[in-house]
């Protein structure tokens, strides 16, 4: 078939023209993304860079095991609790509704959401935690979901050849740090890929070290991940009886409201009125000290609830079993087990010979979902689901 790829070009080029003349002068334009080599197709590639992003990622295998990946709670049976792929979905739809209100590249917003929880482990937080305790452990360095979700879709997928996705869609992912209060944004620009793997080594050395996005599209995924988490989680906790909606501080429901819906509005609301026009994206005072107080009753509330954490000590028990068994398996050249079988076969010669085993057990660890993590666990050290309902 002959396809007019120079007619397809020219609208592209006018395309880009509008998005320069319509756009915000603090937005990100499709023709300045960066990618770290030049993509094989782009001769024929009429898509923007960000949307391209956005679609690679949609299509990784990592994205696709989203779907039974911990947000809050997990060896739940009940199916209307959120789970990490609902999550991603809620924070790419907020996002574009405040880009929309702001002239930014939507496209560019949505690439940053979907991706940004790429690196998660099984068993949410706990997961990490646990997994972030091994790799100290055997000495390479804290292990961090917003570092593994660059890890993945630069360095994993496509057995080691990764997505060659662009700068500032990886930077966004890297910095979005959406458990960090921050009543404004202002984005650190003119990074380089460079200062993308310093800032990811800086992360591993030290998990306390402060990013900010070089996009004003990534300040605003930032913020729509706080905004996307903290009324869904409330909810949630409200349908397992973990907390009732009386419970929830005053100070805080007098100035957002009381449910997930109302929360989100208000939050919206405030971000694109505080934010219009200024080069940098900002809750008003009022607004972020609710919303502060509220994540704070979250963190108490729901997140350290010794009611949720009932089989927590057998997980962490699991995660060190599974490391240690899995690292003596490539020490011992066992290629009968899963992690030769199930993630290593046909890997690229680059990651194999780059990465030390520890941190091809690390990368095999967190792209499981919560079942195959369980599967992988002898039958009688399982944990058991419980039945919470509809």
């Amino acid at each position: 078939m002959d396809i007019n790829y120079d007619l397809i070009k020219k609208i592209k080029g006018n395309l880009n023209q509008t998005e320069h003349e319509t756009k915000s002068a603090y937005a990100t334009k499709s023709d300045e993304g960066l990618r770290r080599s030049l993509d094989p197709k782009a001769a024929t590639e009429y898509r923007p860079h960000f949307s391209v992003d956005a679609d690679r990622i949609l299509h990784s295998l990592a994205y696709t095991r989203y779907i039974d990946k911990t947000q809050v709670f997990y060896l739940i049976s009940n199916d209307h609790i959120t789970h990490r792929v609902l999550h991603v979905q809620l924070v790419s739809k907020i996002g574009r509704t405040i880009g929309r209100f702001l002239g930014l590249n939507m496209d560019l917003i949505e690439a940053i959401a979907l991706g940004h929880d790429i690196g998660h482990t099984p068993f949410g937080h706990d997961g990490e935690h646990f997994l972030s305790d091994l790799c100290e452990g055997h000495g390479i360095g804290h292990f961090l979901h917003n570092v593994q979700s660059v890890q993945f879709l630069d360095r994993v997928e496509r057995k080691g050849k990764g997505w060659n996705l662009c700068l500032q869609t990886l930077d966004g992912i890297l910095c979005h740090d959406g458990e960090v209060h921050n009543i404004s944004l202002e984005p650190d620009r003119g990074k380089t890929f460079a200062a993308l793997d310093d800032e990811m080594v800086q992360k591993k050395n030290n998990s306390g070290v402060q990013l900010t996005p070089m996009t004003f599209e990534g300040c605003v995924a930032r913020m729509a991940d706080t905004i996307s988490y903290v009324g869904r989680d409330i909810e949630d906790a409200i349908r397992l009886g973990v907390i009732t909606r009386d419970d929830l501080p005053e100070e805080s429901t007098d100035v957002l409201g009381t449910t997930n819906g109302t929360i989100v509005y208000t939050l919206v609301s405030d971000v694109i009125a505080n934010s219009y026009g200024k080069a940098h994206v900002s809750f008003s005072p009022e607004v972020s000290d609710a919303l502060k107080k509220l994540k704070g009753f979250n963190l108490k509330n729901i997140y350290l609830n010794d009611a949720i954490k009932t089989q927590t000590g057998r997980i962490k028990e699991l995660f060190g079993y599974l490391f240690e068994k899995f690292l003596a398996d490539l020490e011992k050249g066992n290629q009968d087990s899963v992690i030769f079988t199930g993630f290593l076969r046909d890997m690229s010669d680059d990651y194999v010979n780059t990465y030390k085993n520890e941190e091809i057990v690390r990368d095999f660890i967190a792209g499981m979902t919560d079942q195959y993590f369980i599967r992988q666990c002898p039958e009688d050290m399982r944990p058991i689901f419980e039945d919470a309902g509809t």
